[in-house]
């Protein structure tokens, strides 16, 4: 017997006292609970309920629990009810949950309820049914396997909102005939439960406009904020629509624009090339673009450091797939092309997903593509960074390079791919195609039929395969509809590659040229997975879709660009049968093909079955409205085309004839369809035997709505279509990724809800984000229960099995994570915790992409006059039908609002905005034999009609249209309050805003608001007798959705098109009560969208009232209907007295306008605004006349203030009084503020006023001022600022709070704080301790003297041992201010890599924090485990850095760095580490002129007519009285105290340009000749003279002064030019400094201030005023206490105490007393000093992007620099520094020859040269960089010398001297003079190890030691690149400076001075000829010493023999004879 049974455990949280009792209903039998008496928080029931039941579980049906206060003597009063949907129980047999009850209101409350459910089924199955037995289903079971979505929360199973009580009382009951012609029973006993729309950010509800939140805190109340979770209310508040999708609101689409992007490419150095005696040249290749290097000579390691940039301006698709190709070539020349050394490749897509878009200081590893045998080739280091428009990359600071020599451990790769990459086989299958295009002309087919006689398919395809840059193709088929290849295109690469995607082409053969029929990209991350279970790539065999432009073929087509696969296809163009497979390739077997060229093989056939078994999909959809028809083809009739493949394409479809039978797909033949009829049985064979698809709607002619738009007069009756398909299943693949796009929908849709919920500071966003993950955790174990089904299905490929088994351990870890993070969440961790997930987002949305097609897309198409006007594209996934609720698409049997948009090109810009046509669509695809439940989702009231040929036994066939007998009548009505920051469409860059509201087929404006982008229209529009069809329960949850648009109106012309934005109203049936907490509605923001960009916010509100009818007209229409009459209807009223009433116009002036109710409208305050006039800046002239008379008029909300006149702008721009203000009446609520206006106007003669440009603030929050709270002690707030500026503030010199200074503070309780201001002395000179009592003044300690740093210092370098020691740079005269920077940089350096590491190790806690929590480890075992898991990262760091063994290890090299003062360098502009210095002081930018669209390029900067300095401050009335009573308050500045005055002020401004780096090139030769031009108002400087030759790093190092008056003259700009010999000059960049608003700065950005005082020397301070003076200056203007100076080195300022030293070394030595060195500390620390503290400019060197106005949004260099400005009227500053380049140590004075030959040994025989040879080498060395430097002429023509800064490297080859033939090579070695081994002390000790470990040894610097001398061995590589010793040399290297080598001088060679010994040469070296025997002898005896012996015996032995049986003849006659005689 099946039963289903309830077991309720316990109620939690009830409120008060008293009895409790429980109500639980099922299919209408309810229990009631036994009564729990005396129960407070908590009521345990523990019963148990059963309900035997006779039919199966349906997934539909609901379970409601009520609790009920019990009272013996009143009524039982309700306190929640709980209800929910038993799909899962129905699936799984068992669910136990808790959950929050819902209170009359559909509001959730606190009270829980806990239930376990069970459900016996009667075979014990419980599960999800198959295809099959849903065919048996009765059909009176409506919608019986209709299964919910996985809901276990009530609110989402009661997404209406509806109770049951009162479902549909007040609508009209509709009647709908069924299949059979029974009648439905009107079922008001069941509520339907409306299904989970999974769509992203669905408008909030209309079951209750209250916020998120709001319920949250309801909610709340007393429980523990961490433990709860909203994803019970989530339903409640997002519109959980069952029958309506929501419509996406970008309309444009944005592939296939082309966009700006710039590459650039660093060639740094060579290394370890493969061959002998090289002359390499690098060539960068991207695309078809090659650049090359110039050419090194003879070496393997060439060093080049040359910069290359690409500029493309192409669609992003194009530009990520190009390739990046770096291969050397050895000796190329003018002649020839040289040799392939190696190349590299990877696509641009890789290096743009890099973080930065970046790889920098990367070894890219070459290899030969001829050889895939051979191993690595060499490596070339060099950056590559791809720029687009907008991106900001920041290059790590350049400085000397000596980190990056592990090569290994830098190698250019992408994380996560291995360094030793193989090669693989990629094998791409082509097997067949079909569904082609014709592509040619008929006529042409008419002629060869009149000639040939026979009638042939019109194309010629072959099909291309693009991979990696090479290209292959398969044969051509000729004339043929369905070619058949069976051909595989084979390409060799690595493995794994570092292209992502291969490119599949279908391509027509032309005589002339050949075209794209269509394109497919795979993309081989998709295919594959890199994982430790992962698999290589592989696909298919699987047909792959093809779309493109329109299949009508035309000469000239203008969308070729849509078969090339840029942007959206519009068509179906054909579909290809394909496979990939790689094979990893063993490159040792001796049979392998070296070579990487493409191959093409011919591949047997594939079976019919490889890719599925053939089924008949139906296709249906509904037109329910067809409404925003675009008025240029409103005057012509129009009809609707759906099609999917060629299927239902009537006019360009299939191009063969259409046969009697129905219309069919190429590919399939006649008997496989005739088979399929007979199968399948046989009423279906007679039901569906004549069905002939309806594809598209009867023609009909638009109605006008209004001015622009038409719409089709469908009203009751709406047309259908159907389309019968056959594809083959693959369904699965489709409902797997519709669950995972379901996921991530409701994920994103969540995690915008939190956002929200942050960005409008409201509360709880945590318990969001709880349920959020519950959610997300819930629906991934879900898709692991689902998934794993019809696993052996036909046609399932490797990749199908692959990618379920990934998807379901990523789903299942997916689970995992969001339960762990699930419980991490709380309030302070929200924000990193939302990152977290949504990256999950990411991951979703990736995994959810099915690579392998199956059913082609849906595309409606309208059309007119046979033409194919506009299109909409539907993914067949979205609408495709399942028995399981999860698999269905998201908008399957769904009615969707869907715009149709213009094709290909045509839809960018302007016309991509503008709607084509609007239409209310029901669409449903699925098997045919699913088909009965098509008219499911549809609303319900309506009779289906069928063709009128149609017999009328075949009920089950299609109606061709729906009318509709049941119809609502609504009221709307449209609050539009305002919109805000509108797009600008006047040249006068304001807009003239009217919005046009359009519902169904009702459309109405509001008034024209003129010069502005904020309209405030304050306007309600009442649509009367809107008539809507279907049942009014369900119109109550789907309304249709509403669309505004926002116009600019004209006054000659149409409107022009500002932005759009959807809607979706509150409805109010007329039964229900128009009260709180819906009624009356929230005004809300909706985003306006104008294309894909945002144009602005909307906010409004929406109501729809429904109107009752009369009781006879109903009866009336029932009658009419059905033909009996209903007797009992209980309905309101008629007429319209149940409308909430509205109020006529309050504003006589505004006519018949009615204004937003005031339930509505928000609530006001008094505020007052005051506004800071100071100054105009950089007005351009209007209309050809300069500005003179300006005036700024500020407005907001209606009132407002005008500024003074100014009297004569080119004067003075400032404004003479200074501070006004006006009061105004704003909402209460900060969100709804309106924006406040600036508008700056020209006062000119007659009374005429021109508007100059005007600006409009949108959010004044960051304006309102609160009172400071003086008890704070202003730790807090220092602690925050200082936080703030995070690490990278706190490097460099000066003592700065360590970044975890600001948790440290915060989180101390009151009481000692005690701020480490820096623990290392390498940073700086002084360790200060802050101590700090909150009671007593504060002591800042400063612990360590210089002196006694400097015994430190002394103390650790007598400890270094091994070391050489080392040289003593601390001597001042040898510092200068370069030494400074350096040091600097290193120090910028340092501090980078810390934050990765802090970063690294942040990560790695979170890590171990998430692990912990699923081992259950406590915190402390934690942080061992992470201090030793450190501890290895460290070790590995460490013995990185000991390779290239240094002798001195990094400790012990810090403290000769410390002794240098310091700057510090901000890799970015100071404006952004100061908040572009606006503490006080404002700018507004003001714009004039029509606002730029994306694809005109045109940047906001275009439209500044100039910018306003001011400031504003509002706050509520009445203020406290205690600020305005303050000493010296002046009533006349009010809120704006103590800022300076603006009169005109004369400064001196010293701009020093340090270097610029990374410039884009301006020559033809990829260089450029820089020079400097400043410019400052009036004044300019031109530095052309100084152009630096052929340089894209140039070193300026110069200073300027000009003289500037501000505010005049007060924008620096700062161009770097390129010079050219002829012709103009080209700017290559510049950069805009706003000195004014540096110069009134509180953080005194006039002049840093040093880390150290000292009154000469390199350091020496340069402001006039001394520190003390400074710092005298600030407490006068902060008004605070101080600065008090105390014996002992104390001083005291404010309640803080600071200690430092008091002496001071001048020029000669002599001390002296000081109190500067205390001032200077107070200085440093200003930002602890309270209430005025703030961090002050400290000396500084900025680095600022370069721009070009010809380049928009693209860096074109950097440049390094800092400006100081000191007044006129103050004391004269001193001298500017000198840091100009450091000139380059001369080491010798002496010709440039770099290259020198010792004489020849000839006819050496033991392989020894005795040479005795001095080389002599002059060349400048720059010490800091560690670099030599070479001027030089590039060749013969150019104009002067070009400095190049190469490492100091020595070669040493060794050649054999031929006479005739070239000279052979026979070994080399380099040694980088830097870093060499040491040489070894003998010959013997001397070998291969010292270059093969060369990391491991000791090595040495000439620049340290002098004089070095030893053996080194020579090197060459053999044959099987192996390196081999070839030989030793003993050499001595000596270094001297040119002024020693003047004093004793040596010759070359041996000769005179100081000549050298002729060596010891052996003298049988030159007896050659005469005895050569003698040379054979040593040349034999010297190689083959055993040979020769055991030669030399067996000769003897072979004398020996010969002489025997010489001599044995004769002897033996002798014998004989003798004997005989």
């Amino acid at each position: 017997m099946m039963a289903l049974m309830v077991h309720l455990k316990t109620v939690a949280h009830l409120r008060g006292k008293g009895d409790r009792i429980a109500k639980v209903t099922f299919r209408g039998l309810s229990f009631y609970s036994r009564v729990a008496e005396n129960c407070e928080e908590a009521a345990h029931f523990n019963e148990t309920f059963r309900w035997p039941i006779a039919s199966r579980l349906d997934g539909n049906e609901t379970l409601e629990i009520q609790v009920y206060n019990y009272s013996k003597v009143f009524s039982n009063r309700l306190v929640g009810t709980f209800s929910m949907v038993l799909q899962k129980v129905a699936e799984e047999g068992h669910l136990e949950l808790t959950d929050t009850l819902i209170d009359d209101n559909n509001t959730s409350i606190k009270t829980s309820v806990t239930i376990e459910i069970r459900y016996h089924s009667m075979d014990g199955t419980v599960g999800v049914w198959s295809d099959g037995e849903f065919l048996d289903v009765p059909d009176d079971r409506d919608g019986m396997f209709a299964f919910e979505t996985d809901s276990l929360l009530s609110g989402q199973s009661h997404g209406s909102g509806t109770s049951p009580g009162r479902s549909l009382q007040g609508s009209i009951p509709t009647f709908r005939k069924a299949g059979k012609g029974v009648f439905s029973a009107m079922k008001l006993g069941k509520i339907k439960s409306y299904r989970d729309d999974h769509k992203k950010g669905d408008e909030p509800a209309v079951l209750d406009m209250e916020d998120l939140d709001r319920k949250a805190m309801r909610l709340a109340g007393s429980l523990d904020p961490d433990t709860i979770s909203l994803a019970s209310v989530t339903a409640v508040t997002t519109n959980v629509s069952n029958k309506r999708s929501k419509p996406d609101i970008k309309m444009e689409p944005s592939s296939g624009r082309p966009v700006d992007y710039q590459i650039s490419i660093t060639v740094v150095e060579a290394r370890q090339l493969i061959g002998l005696n090289m002359d390499p040249v690098v060539c960068v290749e991207i695309g078809d673009e090659k650049k090359y290097t110039s050419m090194k000579e003879s070496t393997n390691c060439p060093y080049y450091n040359e910069y290359f940039v690409f500029d493309f301006h192409v669609p992003p698709d194009v530009m990520f797939d190009k390739i990046i190709k770096l291969s050397v070539i050895h000796s190329k020349n003018l002649l020839r092309s040289g040799t392939l050394v190696g190349t590299f490749k990877m696509d641009v897509g890789t290096v743009y997903s890099q973080p930065e878009h970046q790889f920098y200081h990367k070894w890219a590893i070459l290899s030969d593509p001829d050889d895939i045998t051979a191993g690595c080739k060499g490596y070339i280091k060099c950056d590559i960074a791809v720029v687009g428009k907008g991106d900001n990359i920041k290059t790590p600071h350049k400085a000397n390079e000596t980190d990056e020599d592990d090569i290994e451990g830098n190698l250019l790769l992408p994380e996560g791919i291995p360094a030793e990459r193989q090669w693989a086989r990629f094998y791409v299958k082509i097997y067949r195609a079909e569904g082609l295009p014709k592509m040619n002309t008929s006529i042409m087919a008419n002629v060869k039929k009149a000639f040939i006689g026979e009638n042939r398919d019109l194309v010629d395809p072959y099909v291309q395969v693009q991979f990696a840059g090479q290209k292959g193709k398969t044969s051509v088929q000729k004339s043929s509809y369905e070619p058949i290849w069976n051909e595989q295109v084979i390409f060799t690469e690595l493995f794994p590659p570092l292209c992502k995607r291969m490119k599949v082409q279908i391509r027509d053969s032309d005589k002339v040229n050949d075209v794209a029929i269509g394109t497919h990209f795979i993309d081989l991350r998709k295919i594959s997975n890199d994982g430790d279970k992962g698999f290589l790539p592989t696909l298919g065999p699987a047909w792959a879709n093809m779309y493109g432009s329109t299949r009508q073929y035309t000469l000239m087509d203008e969308h070729q660009d849509l078969n090339e696969g840029l942007g959206e296809g519009v068509s179906f163009r054909a579909r290809l049968l394909l496979s990939i497979a790689v094979e990893i390739l063993d490159t040792t077997s001796p049979e392998i093909i070296s070579s990487t060229d493409v191959q093409v093989e011919s591949v047997s056939n594939i079976s019919e079955s490889a890719t599925g078994k053939i089924d008949e999909f139906f296709l249906f959809g509904s037109f329910l409205e067809a409404t925003m028809i675009d008025r240029k083809i409103g005057d012509k009739a129009i009809s609707f085309e759906i099609t999917i493949g060629n299927y239902g394409n009537q006019i360009d479809g299939v191009s063969k004839p259409s046969s009697a039978k129905k219309r069919k797909k190429d590919g399939e033949n006649e008997e496989e369809e005739n088979e399929l009829i007979q199968n399948s049985s046989e009423d279906e064979a007679d039901e569906d035997g004549d069905l002939v698809s309806v594809s598209s709607t009867p023609i009909m002619k638009p109605v006008i709505t209004d001015r622009n738009y038409f719409h089709l007069p469908y009203f009751e009756k709406k047309p259908c279509v159907y389309i019968k398909s056959w594809w083959q299943d693959q369904r699965r693949r489709l409902y797997n990724s519709n669950m995972m796009d379901k996921i991530a929908d409701k994920l994103e849709e969540g995690l915008n809800d939190v956002q929200e919920i942050i960005k409008t500071e409201k509360a709880f966003p945590e318990r969001r984000l709880r349920g959020v993950l519950e959610e997300l955790s819930v629906g991934c174990s879900r898709f692991v229960t689902l998934a794993n089904k019809d696993v052996n299905q036909a046609g399932r490929t490797k990749l199908d099995r692959e990618r379920l088994k990934s998807c379901m351990r990523e789903m299942d870890s997916m689970s995992q994570q969001a339960k762990m993070i699930r419980t991490q969440v709380k309030k302070n961790t929200v924000k990193e915790k939302l990152k977290l997930v949504q990256n999950f987002l990411q991951k979703l949305r990736f995994l959810a992409d099915e690579p392998q097609h199956s059913i082609p897309d849906v595309f409606i198409w309208m059309m007119s006059n046979n033409k194919r006007i506009a299109y909409a594209r539907i993914p067949s996934k979205d609408i495709l039908y399942s028995i399981v609720d999860e698999e269905t698409g998201k908008d399957c049997g769904k009615v969707k609002a869907v715009f149709l948009k213009l094709p290909g090109k045509k839809g960018f810009g302007h016309a991509g905005w503008t709607v084509q046509a609007k239409l209310e669509l029901y669409l449903w695809l699925g098997l045919n034999k699913q088909r009965k439940d098509f008219l499911n989702g549809l609303p319900n009231g309506f009779e289906e009609i069928k063709a009128s040929k149609m017999g009328p036994g075949l009920q089950s066939v299609p109606p061709i249209s729906l009318v509709y007998n049941m119809k609502q009548v609504f009221q709307l009505r449209a609050h539009m309050y305002q919109a805000r920051s509108l797009f600008a469409a006047d040249s006068s860059g304001l807009s003239d805003p009217f919005a046009r509201v359009f519902f169904s087929t009702h459309s109405q404006v509001t008034e024209v608001l003129s010069e502005t982008l904020c309209p405030t229209w304050d306007q309600l529009l009442v649509f009367d007798d809107v008539e809507l069809f279907g049942e009014a329960s369900e119109l109550r949850d789907d309304p249709p959705i509403i669309v505004v648009e926002i116009y600019d109106q004209d006054t000659v012309g149409k409107a022009e098109f500002i932005g759009r934005t959807f809607a979706k109203p509150t409805i109010k049936m007329c039964d229900e009560h128009y009260g709180p907490p819906r009624f009356p509605p929230q005004l809300e923001y909706y985003q306006v969208y104008r294309g894909n960009c945002t144009a602005g916010e909307l906010l409004a509100a929406f109501e729809l009232l429904q109107i009752p009818f009369d009781e006879e007209s109903i009866r009336r229409a029932l009658i009419a209907v059905h033909n009996f009459a209903v007797p009992q209807i209980k309905i309101g009223q008629g007429g319209r007295a149940d409308l909430p009433p509205l109020e006529g116009p309050t504003d006589s002036e505004r006519g018949p306008i009615l204004p937003v109710p005031l339930g509505i409208r928000p609530i006001l305050s008094r505020y007052r605004i005051e506004v800071l006039f100071w100054g105009l800046r950089d007005l351009k002239r209007i209309n050809l006349a300069q500005v003179d008379r300006p005036r700024v008029d500020i407005e907001c909300a209606g009132r407002g203030v005008q500024s003074v006149l100014i009297q004569n702008y080119k004067k003075n721009p400032n404004f003479s009084t200074l501070v006004k203000w006006f009061e105004v009446d704003l909402p209460e609520n900060e969100l709804l503020h309106p924006p406040l206006n600036i508008r700056v106007v020209d006062c000119r003669a007659f009374g005429r006023y021109i508007l100059v440009g005007s600006h409009a603030v949108t959010s004044l929050r960051r304006f309102i001022y609160s009172t400071p709270d003086k008890s704070s002690n202003n730790w807090a707030t220092a602690a925050k600022l200082m936080n703030g500026y995070m690490v990278l503030a706190n490097g460099g010199s000066q003592p700065r709070s360590s970044p975890s200074l600001s948790s440290r503070t915060l989180s101390r309780p009151a009481g000692d704080i005690i701020v480490n201001m820096d623990t290392e002395p390498l940073v700086r000179k002084m360790d200060t301790v802050v101590k700090l009592d909150a009671t007593s003044d504060a002591v800042v300690k400063v612990d360590m003297t210089e002196e006694e740093i400097d015994k430190e210092k002394k103390k650790k370098k007598k400890k270094k041992k091994g070391g050489a020691e080392e040289e003593d740079e601390t001597d001042e005269r040898v510092l200068d201010w370069w030494s400074k920077y350096f040091a600097s940089i290193e120090t910028l350096k340092e501090t980078l890599r810390a934050q990765e590491v802090a970063q690294a190790e942040a990560e790695e806690r979170e890590d171990l924090e998430i692990a912990a929590e699923a081992a259950d480890i406590k915190p402390n075992d934690l942080l061992m485990k992470g201090s030793k898991s450190r501890e290895k990262s460290k070790e590995k760091k460490s013995s990185k850095d000991k390779k290239k063994g240094q002798a001195v290890d990094g400790s012990e090299k810090r403290p000769v760095k410390a002794k240098v003062d310091e700057l510090l360098v901000y890799n970015k502009e100071l404006e952004s580490e100061y908040g572009n210095f606006e503490d006080w002081l404002h700018t507004f930018n003001l714009y004039r002129g029509k606002a730029g669209d994306d694809d005109e390029h045109a940047l906001d900067d275009d439209r500044i007519v100039g910018r306003f300095k001011g400031s504003l401050c509002m706050y509520k009335l009445p203020l406290s009285e205690e600020i305005t009573r303050e000493a010296g308050f002046d009533p006349n500045m009010g809120m704006f105290q103590s800022i300076p005055h603006n009169d005109p002020i004369n400064v001196l401004v010293r701009v020093y340009v340090v270097r610029a780096t990374d410039l884009h090139p301006a020559d033809i030769n990829g260089k450029a000749d820089p020079y400097i031009i400043i410019k400052l108002g009036k004044s300019e400087v031109k530095d052309k003279e100084n152009y630096i030759s052929k340089q894209l790093n140039p070193v300026f190092g110069k200073s300027f002064e000009i003289e500037a008056t501000f505010p005049m003259e007060s924008m620096l700009t700062v161009s770097v030019y390129d010079w050219d010999l002829v012709g103009t000059d080209d700017l290559i960049g510049e950069t805009k400094i706003d000195l004014e608003n540096r110069f009134y700065s509180k953080y005194r950005a006039t002049c840093g201030i040093s880390s150290s005082y000292s009154v000469h020397g390199y350091n020496i301070w340069r402001d006039p005023m001394k520190p003390s003076q400074i710092l005298m200056k600030l407490c006068k203007e902060g008004k605070i206490d101080g600065p008090h100076y105390g014996p002992g080195g104390k001083v005291k300022v404010a309640n803080r105490i600071f200690l430092g030293p008091t002496e001071i070394e001048d020029e000669n030595g002599l001390k002296k007393q000081t109190e500067e060195h205390l001032a200077l500390t107070v200085l440093n620390h200003w930002e602890e000093i309270p209430r005025v503290g703030c961090k002050l400019v400290p000396e500084h060197v900025e680095t600022r992007p370069l721009l070009n106005p010809d380049k928009p949004g693209i860096e074109q260099g950097r440049i390094e620099m800092w400006v100081d400005m000191f007044p006129m009227d103050m004391p004269a500053p001193g001298p500017a520094i000198d840091i100009s380049p450091r000139k380059p140590k001369r080491w010798l004075k002496g010709q440039q020859e770099d290259k020198q030959d010792t004489d020849v040994h000839y006819h050496s025989l033991t392989g020894e040269g005795n040479f005795n040879w001095r080389f002599v080498f002059p060349f400048d060395y720059l010490m800091a960089e560690e670099k030599i430097v070479i001027s030089k002429k590039e060749s013969m023509f150019s104009w002067d010398e070009t400095e190049y800064k190469i490492p100091p490297r020595l070669t040493l080859q060794v050649w054999d001297a031929d006479h005739f033939s070239a000279d052979d090579f026979l070994g080399a070695i380099e040694l980088d003079l830097n870093r060499f081994p040491r040489g070894a002390k003998t010959a013997k000790q001397c070998s291969l190890d010292m270059i093969r470990n060369e990391q491991e040894l000791p090595t040495i610097s000439i620049f340290k030691q002098k004089r070095v001398k030893g053996w080194w061995p020579f090197v060459a590589r053999d044959e099987n690149d192996e390196m081999e010793l070839t030989g030793k040399v003993e050499a001595e290297l000596h270094l001297v400076t040119a002024e020693e080598a003047e004093k004793s001088p040596v010759g070359l060679g041996r000769n005179e001075p100081d000549p050298l010994e002729k060596p010891n040469r052996p003298s049988g070296s030159m007896s050659w000829l005469l005895s050569p025997i003698r040379t054979v002898c040593i040349l034999a005896w010297r190689h083959y010493k055993l040979h020769c012996a055991v030669l030399l015996a067996a000769a003897l032995g072979l004398l020996f023999l010969a002489l025997l049986f010489f001599s044995l003849p004769s002897e033996l006659s002798h014998k004989l004879f003798n004997n005989a005689g």
